[in-house]
């Protein structure tokens, strides 16, 4: 047994002296370092966490757990556990609380859109650069337009992406159409880059017939199976399990895919986080986690969030390899967002990003944030570290784009979306039945009487029911 060895006190100095060590004897090396994909010639990122396996060495059945081993590759002193061999030091010291180095945050452009010397990043051509601007800048407008509708009481509720965009844009530009997305709420980007049309984004916001939601769901719980889009929902973290699933499944099935799913730095707090990174990292299953650190859930900061160093370093707890990237910076997302892809497909692994942003926003159409956050400070990322205006920059220094196509681009996006919205208004609502249908293949009895019951109170008093409402 190995408490026998404290019998000899010589011993733990004659191992210092021969291994040089004063304190753990073998650890594994968690610091970043880069990883270069010569295959789909992606360059290289620091990505932090294991690199040369998935999984511990098992402990052999055949050795007993008490006995003390020689490593071949180090001259280190191990143990045998259930979970492996660990190196054993005979003082007592805990691991701190958190590094007293933060983990740096990769980025490509500066806030003058600039390139930082000697960035390393995925080159992007001019024609997918332009692309992925006029998207983020029609996300601007869109986000706009239909915060005002929801002022004007033309629709119920809506929540903006605004100050997140690069992250929205240029993570789906990084992805394969066939990986498939579990969003949060505030990536309708995503879906707006696979193709979703803004009479889509309308038709659900206003609830009516065109909505394949039938109109069951709040404004902005988008959901296209055409587009491998996951329909939202409200609770917080719930598709984060879910995506470890969806992953496993396309590993079963050999699909040259991944599942990728957001999740906001609030979410980070709920248990469904721990269980989606672990269950994934456990299966090995691909998928890329992708949280948006933007300072605010709601209205409780992060600095009431947690203590550790953010986000990326729970993926490392988990055995997940990870990276902090800069959300501001559409070079940096677009390459970060490419390079886990990559990973989770070829290697089938699961990976985590964290992107720093800010949400300049309110929460929702619901949320008034200068009741907690100061006006200056939203001021100054609204302005000053404009994720969209800092890729503007970059495109136009590159001759590629022109105030004239700005202003082209804004005014054409504007009318299509007015027309959208007038169009929307239009529709139909869907008719009460559909409250009740697609649930059960058989309708039980109970749920007969409630649509019977809810009919009748309708039909009694139609005044409390908007016009062209359908029993």
């Amino acid at each position: 047994m190995a408490i026998l060895f404290a019998r000899s006190r010589n011993l733990v100095s004659i191992l210092r002296q021969n291994l040089g060590l004063s304190t753990i004897l073998t650890r594994r090396d968690f610091s970043p370092r880069p990883f270069v994909f010569t295959a789909s010639q992606l360059y290289s990122t620091a990505f932090v966490g294991p690199v040369s396996s998935h999984r511990h060495e098992s402990t052999a059945a055949e050795i007993h757990p008490g006995f003390v081993q020689q490593s071949d590759e180090e001259d280190v002193q191990e143990l045998e556990f259930p979970g492996g061999k660990i190196g054993y030091t005979s003082e007592m010291k805990f691991i701190p609380e958190s590094s007293s180095r933060r983990i740096p945050c990769y980025r490509v452009l500066n806030e003058d859109g600039q390139i930082i010397p000697d960035s390393v990043f995925i080159p992007v051509s001019e024609k997918l650069a332009v692309r992925m601007y006029e998207q983020m800048a029609t996300l601007q407008v869109m986000d706009h337009i239909f915060y005002e509708a929801q002022r004007q009481g033309r629709i119920s509720f809506y929540l903006t992406s605004v100050g997140e965009e690069a992250i929205n844009i240029a993570s789906a530009a990084a992805l394969s159409p066939d990986d498939v997305v579990l969003p949060q709420y505030r990536e309708p980007g995503v879906l707006l880059w696979r193709g979703f049309t803004l009479e889509e984004f309308a038709n659900q916001c206003f609830g009516n017939r065109a909505d394949y939601g039938k109109g069951r769901q709040m404004p902005i719980h988008y959901g296209s199976n055409r587009h491998n889009y996951f329909t939202i929902s409200s609770p917080i973290a719930t598709q984060l399990p879910q995506a470890a699933g969806v992953g496993y499944s396309l590993k079963m099935e050999k699909k040259n895919a991944c599942a990728v799913t957001f999740i906001g730095d609030g979410g980070t707090s709920e248990g469904d986080f721990h269980a989606g990174l672990n269950f994934a990292a456990v299966m090995e299953a691909p998928v890329v986690f992708i949280c948006r650190n933007n300072g605010w859930a709601i209205s409780t900061h992060i600095s009431e969030q947690f203590r550790s160093d953010g986000i990326v370093v729970k993926g490392q707890a988990y055995g997940i390899r990870s990276i902090r990237v800069d959300g501001n910076d559409a070079l940096a997302v677009y390459s970060a967002v490419r390079s886990a892809r990559e990973m989770a497909v070829t290697e089938q692994r699961p990976v985590l990003i964290e992107a720093m942003t800010y949400r300049v926003g309110h929460h929702s159409t619901s949320d008034d944030s200068t009741k907690y956050r100061e006006a200056d400070e939203i001021q100054y990322w609204k302005m000053s570290r404009n994720p969209v205006n800092r890729f503007r920059k970059w495109v136009e220094d590159n001759g590629w784009w022109s105030e004239d196509d700005e202003s082209k681009l804004r005014s054409n996006t504007r009318k299509q979306l007015l027309q959208a919205i007038q169009a929307a208004e239009k529709w139909e609502k869907q008719p009460l039945t559909e409250l009740f249908n697609d649930v059960y293949d058989v309708k039980p009895k109970n749920l007969e009487e409630q649509e019977i019951g809810l009919k009748e109170l309708v039909e009694k008093q139609p005044q409390d029911y908007p016009p062209g409402f359908h029993v």
